[in-house]
């Protein structure tokens, strides 16, 4: 009896210690932060001192951007047009070319022998009806830039101000605050400006102060460019013969103004509230100003599809502006370098810090970003679902899942789509899109219809919103779109004579270097499918559900992993991964195998360091992308090689650069590239915080007393 008493009493101890753990943790989150997060934020603000066209700085919430030059405005949009855009971009903004010649979609597909039969895809093809057929829908719809609000300034001889006339440029972005302070001098006279963006409604908020006014020398000019439906869209194409687009004051009232635009399927207002004395005018065509008449001014400046808010004022915004991003930067994770005495620290910290302001503004709408976030257009403005992984995964391990959670209903708004997607080849479940448009439609490409990669990153989404709400209902909310994921991936699979499964051919890799045709077992793609599939089974099992055996059977008899002497192949089709000068371009995604991915049964870890070290060798390191140097971090890291994981953030790369403004450069462009940007914030995470393998502190920092790296709330990688 005494026996079975001390049981229960150790019992009681255990579950009292474990309770009290608990507590501990619990307490331990709620209290004040131990770093003082302002002091790093602020002492990494921006300041420009010239009209630097790489050192645009936006405002923004999310869902909506707004880039400005040297003079707080978007003044000198034609001299910035090829250095960081001045855009004025929103997730709602998008806009349609007429099909006058009533091409179809069907003209985009082509059908390729896969396995043994015909499959479609939706790829650039030739010929002169369907090249233009493929033209339409690459293109539309496309992203609009909506709108330029800039400074009209007039020297005391009457002529227009040019950029050589602006002088004592002093400018600082508070990120702190999201607020942009600017000053410049105009023949001697001084302007003061300050530029906030409300952090729930699409509003700039502006206020001046100049001697100029009164001499009607500074006036705000809004000009509504016209969309270029091309790959690029830098907002100052000012003419278009063939566009009829007519703008509109709709409201003219004291205080108060609307300008409506009517596009071919876009129609949206701009409307303008101040405080003071001031004429609302227009110019000419897409060509309006907004004139004061006092030295101290104040206005805000609203883009919308919907309703204006004709209470928005310059205080209120300002107020969203500080409240906004004070609560985000007391949310979630931090880290502090200053205690770090390798010289690169500081460097690194002005990087994860700008980051996190850059990604916050232009990655946290309801659809996933594109790569310029809300800048301007690449590949038409349009979303790379492939992207989505780098733009997003950092949220939930920095402390923030809701961030990444906005964007994940849209999955289900398109899944019909997906699952079309999917039906029309001849699979189950749902394939979701590569290059897409907020509506889920597919755009040809005969390079983004054949990659895998974007398919198992919803169950990652999925996974890691479970690791930070391990609740019933999160299970619920995700697990349709979860296992609709799972059954595509289980019927792409192709048992081949040997009896395991193979990926391809029809397939391009991360890695786009690849015959779609030949290609078949990329390393990387067989890895994820093994934990995504092993995943979406875990996830049957929390639910209580029946595990289904095709599921099964493709996460247990996969292909292994390609190996050629003692390293992973890029794809087990490509013999000469290392030796073709072609194959050591572009993405390095075999080490995404154990980099973006923990182990899984397919890996081994002693031929994956085998790898890390020959890619590391070999690569041509100059032809590669922004998001390859975190992801080599990441594999370094988890290979216990820290100070390769070191150096890989600081490899001297010019797609490893980092501008002024935190925006990671790529190439003329692509000035700027918000995967570069979230996959370091991933790579820091993951170095500070560690993966479910490991239980040190920042095991991807070296232990050489020079990283004395601190941090709070950030979360392991899975």
């Amino acid at each position: 009896m005494k026996k079975y008493i001390s049981l229960f009493c150790l019992s009681l101890l255990f579950f009292s210690c474990a309770e009290e753990q608990k507590t501990e943790e619990a307490s331990s989150e709620e209290q004040p932060s131990k770093i003082d997060r302002k002091a790093v934020i602020t002492r990494n603000s921006v300041h420009v001192n010239q009209l630097d066209t790489l050192a645009s700085l936006s405002v923004g919430n999310g869902s909506f951007a707004f880039t400005v030059d040297g003079t707080g405005l978007q003044t000198f949009p034609d001299m910035y047009q090829y250095g960081v855009p001045l855009g004025t971009e929103s997730e709602w903004g998008w806009d349609s070319f007429p099909n006058t010649e009533n091409y179809k979609f069907e003209e985009t597909i082509e059908n390729y022998d896969q396995n043994g039969r015909k499959v479609s895809y939706s790829v650039q093809r030739k010929g002169p009806r369907a090249k233009k057929a493929v033209d339409y829908f690459r293109s539309n719809p496309h992203r609009v830039q909506l709108g330029n609000l800039g400074f009209d300034l007039i020297k005391k001889n009457g002529e227009k101000v040019q950029p050589q006339d602006i002088t004592d440029i002093q400018q600082e972005l508070n990120v702190w605050t999201g607020e942009i302070t600017s000053t410049f001098k105009v023949e001697g006279i001084p302007v003061e400006v300050k530029t906030l963006c409300h952090q729930e409604e699409d509003i700039i908020g502006v206020e001046v102060n100049s001697e100029l006014i009164e001499n009607e020398q500074l006036k705000i000019r809004l000009r509504l460019p016209y969309p270029t439906g091309g790959w690029t869209d830098l907002g100052t194409k000012w003419e278009a013969e063939n566009l009829n687009y007519p703008s509109e004051i709709s409201t003219d009232e004291k205080n108060h103004a609307v300008v409506t635009r009517q596009m071919d399927s876009l129609k949206y207002d701009i409307g303008f509230n101040w405080k003071g004395e001031a004429k609302f005018e227009k110019k000419e065509d897409q060509y309006f100003e907004l004139i004061p008449q006092q030295n101290n001014f104040s206005f805000t400046c609203q883009f919308s599809n919907e309703a204006i808010n004709k209470e928005a004022d310059f205080t209120s915004v300002e107020k969203s502006s500080k409240n906004g991003w004070s609560a985000f930067w007391n949310s979630g994770g931090i880290v502090d370098f200053s205690e770090c005495t390798d010289e690169r620290a500081p460097e690194l910290e002005r990087r994860v810090v700008l980051s996190q302001y850059l990604t916050k503004l232009q990655c946290t709408g309801e659809i996933p970003p594109q790569e310029t976030g809300l800048t301007y257009n690449s590949w038409y403005g349009k979303p790379h679902l492939e992207m989505h992984w780098w733009h997003g995964v950092h949220f939930p391990l920095w402390g923030r899942p809701e961030l990444l959670g906005k964007s994940l209903p849209w999955y289900d708004r398109v899944f019909k789509k997906a699952k079309k997607l999917a039906e029309r080849q001849g699979f189950k479940g749902a394939r979701w899109q590569k290059m897409t448009d907020p509506y889920g439609d597919e755009g040809p490409s005969s390079v983004g219809a054949f990659l895998l990669w974007q398919q198992p990153h919803f169950i990652t989404y999925a996974e890691l919103m479970y690791r930070a709400d391990s609740t019933s209902a999160t299970l619920e909310k995700y697990k349709e779109r979860v296992f609709a994921t799972a059954d595509f991936m289980a019927s792409f699979a192709h048992l081949n004579e040997e009896g395991t499964y193979d990926l391809g051919p029809g397939v391009i890799p991360a890695q786009e270097r690849f015959p779609k045709m030949e290609t078949f077992n990329p390393t990387y793609e067989l890895a994820y499918w093994n934990w995504a599939l092993t995943t979406a089974l875990e996830w049957k099992k929390r639910l209580g559900e029946e595990q289904p055996e095709a599921w099964k059977k493709v996460a247990e008899n996969l292909s292994p992993l390609p190996v050629q002497e003692d390293y992973y192949l890029a794809t087990e089709s490509a013999t000469d991964s290392y030796t073709n000068p072609e194959y050591l371009t572009d993405h390095p995604s075999v080490l995404g195998t154990y980099g973006m991915l923990p182990v899984t049964p397919l890996l081994d870890k002693e031929i994956m360091n085998n790898t890390f070290n020959k890619v590391w060798d070999i690569w041509s390191w100059e032809d590669t992308w922004g998001w390859d140097f975190p992801m080599t971090a990441m594999a370094a890291a988890r290979l216990g090689k820290p100070e390769k994981a070191v150096d890989a953030l600081f490899m001297d790369v010019q797609t490893n650069t980092y501008l002024k403004n935190g925006h990671n450069y790529q190439e003329e462009r692509l000035t700027l590239y918000m995967p570069g940007n979230g996959g370091l914030l991933t790579a820091v995470a993951m170095m500070c915080a560690g993966w479910d393998e490991t239980t040190e502190k920042n095991p991807g920092f070296p232990n050489n007393g020079k990283w004395n790296v601190k941090w709070e709330g950030l979360k392991k990688m899975p």
